[in-house]
């Protein structure tokens, strides 16, 4: 277990390009199809996309480019991290060889919205159909920010919808990405077991919510999360895996709840197969600030491309919050 906050922007970063990398080559396979073929064991290259080992998709390609925007602007820029999403999109930056793929159809929809009429308010869909999990994939830099600047609840969960609504607008997906926040400041925060640091994240999530009377019903889709002890104990038959997002929140919960490692959880996730790659990358936030950056296999980060490109990204954030923090005192 990591107890070392000074690394959490490598931490929790480089927990979600590796459980990305990790799940890549298997995406959209079903579970009986990996259990078929045997189960991910390691890194592998190839398989759903032809792409070499460690080859991170969108996900990591939108988290980079979310983490790029805040290291350069230092704040949250709505229309600047847009830009740079169509720049991925459109040019192939922020990937590993310089092309983008494994592209969600919400996310495309909303960047050519925003190429059209450059409006961050209305390009993110709205419908129950834009619930898939391409805002939570990518929201970890968001939510470390909002911790670091200690940020207030109410503060934080503003800026996380308004983050998540450029590509998923509807309530239900905010919801999932405030959630997995307040996840984050209790794993940091919190110094029981890893169960009761969950536990306590979601209760004062709900806790957060419930005082909005207006979105109890979408609060209950997340029901399944209000007690960590209970979902632990659901089989895996009792968990999807696919891409709507409180599918790929329970899934990636219930592998980082039910697992006592970081590589443990990632492996858990990919073998539930469907959407490897992000409900990998969704567990490995949360298992990297918990674990810690250490704990990911060494033959597992040797591989990942654009490594050193990534962690000095990582560093700088974390310099530049240090450096903020020092000019106060």
């Amino acid at each position: 277990m990591n107890n070392n906050k000074d690394n959490i922007w490598l931490n929790g970063i480089m927990g979600v390009i590796t459980g990305d990398a990790l799940g890549c080559p298997v995406q959209f396979m079903s579970r009986s199809e990996i259990k078929e073929r045997g189960p991910v064991t390691e890194m592998e290259g190839y398989g759903t996309y032809n792409m070499p080992v460690g080859t991170w998709t969108d996900d990591g390609s939108m988290t980079l480019a979310l983490l790029a925007s805040l290291n350069e602007k230092g704040v949250v820029d709505l229309e600047d991290i847009m830009n740079r999403f169509a720049k991925w999109l459109v040019d192939g930056e922020y990937t590993p060889f310089g092309e983008s793929f494994d592209i969600g159809g919400g996310t495309m929809a909303a960047i050519t919205r925003y190429l059209r009429d450059h409006d961050v308010r209305s390009c993110g869909g709205t419908t129950d159909h834009d619930n898939g999990n391409g805002s939570l994939m990518r929201i970890m830099p968001v939510c470390l920010y909002a911790y670091d600047h200690k940020m207030s609840n109410k503060d934080a969960v503003r800026m996380i919808h308004e983050v998540a609504g450029l590509t998923h607008n509807h309530i239900r997906g905010q919801i999932a990405c405030g959630l997995y926040y307040f996840c984050v400041k209790s794993i940091l925060d919190g110094d029981g077991k890893l169960i009761e640091r969950l536990h306590d994240g979601f209760n004062n999530g709900f806790r957060f919510y419930e005082n909005d009377i207006s979105i109890r019903t979408e609060l209950a889709y997340y029901g399944r999360l209000r007690d960590m002890n209970e979902l632990a104990a659901i089989q895996e038959d009792g968990i999807k895996s696919g891409g709507y997002v409180v599918e790929s929140i329970e899934a990636a919960i219930w592998s980082f709840a039910t697992t006592e490692s970081f590589k443990e959880c990632l492996l858990k996730a990919v073998n539930l197969g469907d959407d490897t790659d992000s409900v990998a990358a969704i567990a490995g936030g949360l298992a990297g600030l918990y674990y810690g950056y250490d704990s990911i296999p060494d033959e597992w980060l040797e591989v990942i491309q654009r490594r050193e490109w990534i962690e000095e990204m990582c560093l700088f954030g974390q310099l530049k919050e240090d450096y903020e923090e020092r000019s106060k005192q």
